[in-house]
């Protein structure tokens, strides 16, 4: 009996983690102990160093049954099963029920009496080596840590190997090793199903991309190959069919940077090189090109391969042609880049818009850079480097310069400074600021009625910019108020060359060629302004008026014309043709004398809304041969005239028609 109650302490200090805890709920009690032998000193250093590496595999029950087995074996092979305990959790202290029944134990195996001083020597030594292993224990609690999950973990891995746990311990610890190498087997084949799985969405979503891209549903197809990317980053396919979808949608800087992520994770993806060669080509960069394509290898052909070389020779000779200042031969050569091959080139489009402004076409230089492709400055300095993109902006300044965005003019030209600070761009700087300035100085003064200060502050800013449109403008309208008429249409006119469709310049000029009483220089101007605006009354008016001065500088008879209704009663022959072939357009009634009104009344409605467009009344009885020429067959009827030519006869009851056709030939 006191053998068993010995080993099963000694069972409890050597079964691994089912004997900790039973032992870790009890403060064991110190037990008197005697002069500890050398071998039992030793025995405790050997028991804590392998503690450590003891693992949670043994039940104390178990080995209770075992130990006429195992009594004769030593504390030091019971030692070796101890796991090593975890260090990165709490410690936790022993519990006081397994220090009483530890004290228990103790107690029964040296209480009783032993036939020889050996036995009383082996009892001796085994409460020391009690007490020895209780240390032990005791000292390693403090870094056993949250043991609670190891032990969950270990008694569920138990009930599926509990036969082997009484019979074999080294058999339950391989056991339980095996079991958790499958485990980990188990987790690591579910991840490559899910990877796989994953992999098999992302491949679905790029066939749904290319379905949607087949039917020009560019939007959709972009969604989906985005999907895809989220899904797997490194495949270039999706990044490459993503740049094609980006590329049908008119973003062709982002379908470049696509294109160039995709080479980069796989630089011998040919179709990617070939894509982005295609882009390059059209933002005008064809040595880029010729680039892509050699390594794009078959997916380029010969014709790829003459287009990109035919763009590099058409930028040769424009770099060349504005060295030398040959402006046309520079609009020219870059025109054709652009209608050729660089549709999207900003680059070749900003040469084309700086020779139109070197040869003062200033509304044609607008035009081409509003149509021209215009990405973030950000892109562009990625894409083309801070010179190019700077290049870019300084054009685009002066553009918005000559058309009297004075501020967007400075703007760009201050971000192309930070980007180039050659003397170049400084220059074009300094010109936005000082128009600019002069702009809104002049104005200034202008509202304060002080004309001749204001004509020299727009004087001052046309020493830097000599055609600027805004500029002599406004010069001409102070010039204007200071009686100034000559001097005034000459700047109207240089305003009007650089910018054919500036309104407010012409319609200064035929202000004030009327006050100098040029009639014909003046009804030349409002004619074309009527032409843009025909609902324009105060127009209307002055063209009316001119006219009627024009009449009766002529000597001609003007009782007959009213400007009210705009309504002209025709007498002879000549006047019908000289109204129905003036510039513009003209409404003929062709009526009956006794049975005109329901004709008259319609034209006089609808001549209200268009007072700048001519209404003439003919009766046939008084005018037959006119009726005749004209090829009137019923009447009423109206016939629509636009500078001497018919272009429309309508029944004289179709109010609607009349006043649509009006509206549509007079604009």
């Amino acid at each position: 009996m006191a053998q068993t109650a010995k080993y099963t302490l000694d069972a409890e200090f050597g079964c691994g983690l089912g004997g900790i805890f039973q032992c870790r709920n009890l403060w064991p009690r110190k037990s008197p102990l005697g002069a500890t032998t050398n071998a039992v000193e030793k025995e405790h250093e050997s028991g804590e160093s392998k503690m450590q590496q003891r693992k949670p595999l043994q039940n104390p029950k178990s080995l209770i049954e075992q130990a006429p087995k195992l009594h004769d074996r030593s504390t030091e092979k019971t030692a070796s099963v101890h796991p090593k305990p975890p260090s990165n959790h709490e410690s936790e202290p022993p519990r006081p029920s397994d220090a009483r029944r530890s004290s228990t134990s103790s107690s029964t195996g040296s209480s009783q009496e032993l036939p020889n001083k050996r036995r009383q020597q082996r009892n001796s030594a085994g409460s020391a080596d009690e007490h020895n292993k209780m240390l032990v224990i005791r000292s390693q609690s403090s870094q056993m840590g949250n043991i609670s999950q190891v032990v969950t973990t270990t008694r569920s891995s138990m009930k599926n190997i509990g036969e082997e746990v009484s019979s074999n311990t080294p058999k339950c610890r391989n056991s339980i090793l095996q079991s958790n190498s499958t485990m980990g087997n188990i987790v690591r084949r579910g991840n490559d199903e899910k990877r796989r799985s994953r992999k098999m969405n992302a491949e679905v979503l790029k066939e749904m991309g290319n379905e949607e891209y087949k039917q020009g549903r560019f939007e959709e197809a972009l969604s989906l190959y985005d999907q895809a990317i989220a899904i797997d980053p490194s495949k270039v396919s999706y990044r490459s069919n993503k740049s094609a979808a980006l590329t049908g949608l008119g973003r062709l800087m982002e379908a470049v940077f696509e294109c160039r992520e995709a080479v980069q994770i796989e630089p011998s993806y040919q179709r990617a090189h070939h894509r982005l060669a295609k882009l390059c080509l059209r933002l005008g960069e064809a040595e880029r090109a010729l680039y892509h394509y050699e390594q794009s290898g078959p997916q380029a052909n010969s014709h790829d391969i003459a287009q990109a070389q035919a763009l590099q020779a058409y930028i040769l000779v424009c770099n060349e042609a504005r060295k030398l200042k040959e402006w046309n031969i520079l609009l020219k050569e870059s025109a054709a880049a652009v209608s050729s091959y660089a549709d999207s080139a900003p680059k070749i489009h900003a040469l084309q818009a700086e020779a139109l402004l070197r040869l003062h076409r200033h509304e044609e230089a607008y035009t081409t850079i509003m149509n021209a492709p215009n990405f973030d400055v950000n892109s562009c300095t990625k894409f083309f480097g801070p010179i190019g993109s700077s290049y870019l902006l300084m054009i685009r300044a002066q553009v918005y310069m000559s058309a009297g965005r004075f501020e967007d003019a400075v703007s760009a030209a201050q971000t192309a400074a930070k980007l180039d600070s050659s003397n170049e761009v400084a220059v074009v700087l300094r010109k936005a600021r000082a128009v600019a300035l002069a702009r809104s100085s002049g104005n200034q003064l202008f509202k304060e009625s002080k004309f001749s200060a204001a004509s020299t502050a727009y004087s001052e800013g046309l020493e830097h910019d000599a055609y600027n449109s805004v500029l002599l403008c406004n010069r001409a309208a102070s010039r204007s108020k200071l009686g100034q008429y000559e001097k005034a249409i000459e700047d109207c006119t240089i305003a009007i060359n650089v910018r054919p469709s500036y309104s407010k310049a012409r319609l200064r000029r035929a202000d004030c060629n009327a006050k100098m009483e040029r009639w014909e220089a003046s009804i030349h101007d409002y004619e074309m302004l009527i032409r843009e605006t025909p609902g324009d009354v105060e127009v209307g008016r002055a063209l009316f008026d001119a006219r009627i001065q024009l009449r009766k500088q002529q000597g001609e008879d003007i009782e007959d014309s009213k400007f009210g209704s705009n309504l002209v009663f025709v007498s002879t022959n000549e006047r019908f043709r000289h109204y129905v072939t003036l510039p513009g357009m003209s409404v003929v009634l062709f009526c009956n004398r006794t049975k005109h009104n329901q004709g008259l009344q319609l034209m006089e409605q609808v001549c209200k809304r268009f007072p700048t467009v001519n209404f003439l009344k003919v009766e046939i009885e008084e005018h037959p041969y006119i009726a005749k020429l004209e090829g009137v067959t019923s009447v009423p009827a109206f016939k629509i005239y636009k500078n001497g030519s018919i272009v429309k006869e309508i029944p004289g009851h179709q109010t609607e028609l009349l006043e649509n056709s009006v509206r549509l030939y007079s604009s």
